[in-house]
């Protein structure tokens, strides 16, 4: 089975890095707001998608529609929506077009429990004909303006039936002229528990090889990159938690494609970029918002320090702003000669 988007060799505008850099920053609820991509992008990731957004936010405008304005560094992006009705989730398809987005991606992957109840993310995966609704109604309202993708996990639980779902929902993605769909190696019931099963990926890039199958779970360093595409044939990769409090995975990404050897960041480095990572989360978000997100962020980078226990308990014990920019002065920004090399902000 072959759908139209997969017979055209010609890449769309928002997916020209895809053959030259076959990796991307994936949507990561809690963490891929504005300055988490910026930063990823800098280091090299040529695209990014956003947190799952849900559709009800996007459509009663307020906080939801604020939070999902773009900055011009931030393309090519595509917005992420998730939702259970049709109808709504193509009225904020609309709203994202509107706000500049360069693809829309449909959420069908999210395994948190809590969304079970309003049939969304990964659990629709469940009721198939639910999804492939949505999958229509998006692709009748969206048309030709943006290339549509979609997320999915391979499958609600191991039966089965659920593998039969899976499939019935991506051939209607084929059918309807889905650009491609990034496929995590888990079932939604699997959470983030056991292996990714990157021998269903290679499967699915067998069963369809004119689609653009992408490859999600288990990358946390720039060479399972490219084990990943060796192994299963993906068209690109989607680095998700990998690259929280990583960017330089993908900088490390590039160098392995050129031949070279990846480095590890120096502390020095690992300093500027938390601190230019806070500059740009202080200009999206207020500052309470800011202290949580950077706490969390800093315990992530926390892993790349010369003394990543005593680092990351520095930044579990932050309370404050000036706590935070306490503990960067003290681990990462003293200069050889015991001065401050970068001051923190008045």
């Amino acid at each position: 089975m072959t759908g139209r988007a997969a017979q055209d060799s010609k890449l769309p505008k928002a997916f020209s890095w895809l053959e030259e850099s076959p990796f991307f920053q994936a949507g990561l609820q809690g963490y891929s707001d504005a300055a988490m991509r910026i930063i990823s992008r800098r280091h090299g990731s040529p695209y990014c998608v956003t947190e799952a957004m849900p559709d009800q936010f996007l459509i009663n405008g307020g906080k939801g529609l604020k939070d999902a304005e773009l900055d011009p560094e931030d393309h090519p992006i595509a917005g992420q929506l998730m939702g259970s009705n049709p109808a709504s989730m193509a009225k904020a398809a609309g709203v994202l077009l509107e706000l500049g987005y360069d693809v829309i991606d449909l959420n069908m992957a999210c395994p948190v429990k809590r969304l079970r109840k309003n049939i969304r993310g990964g659990h629709l995966l469940n009721r198939p004909e639910e999804a492939i609704a949505i999958l229509r109604e998006v692709r009748q309202a969206v048309g030709s303006s943006a290339p549509l993708t979609i997320k999915l996990r391979r499958g609600f639980d191991d039966e089965r039936g659920s593998e039969k779902d899976f499939l019935r929902i991506l051939e209607t993605a084929i059918e309807e002229d889905y650009f491609g769909v990034t496929v995590h190696g888990r079932t939604v019931l699997q959470k983030y528990e056991g292996p990714s099963r990157w021998d269903f990926l290679a499967e699915l890039t067998r069963r369809y090889p004119h689609y653009r199958i992408m490859g999600s779970g288990d990358i946390f360093t720039p060479e399972s990159i490219f084990e990943m595409i060796s192994e299963t044939g993906v068209a690109a990769v989607s680095v998700a938690r990998g690259a929280i409090g990583n960017p330089w995975i993908f900088h490390q990404a590039h160098l392995l494609l050129q031949g070279k050897e990846p480095r590890a960041p120096a502390v020095e480095e690992q300093g500027s970029v938390l601190r230019e990572h806070f500059e740009l989360c202080s200009r999206f978000h207020p500052e309470n918002r800011t202290r949580n997100l950077m706490r969390k962020f800093g315990i992530k980078f926390s892993r790349h320090h010369p003394e990543p226990e005593a680092a990351e308990k520095a930044f579990i014990d932050c309370r404050t702003v000036e706590d935070w920019w306490r503990v960067l002065e003290q681990l990462y920004e003293t200069a050889q000669d015991g001065h401050q090399a970068i001051p923190p902000p008045a």
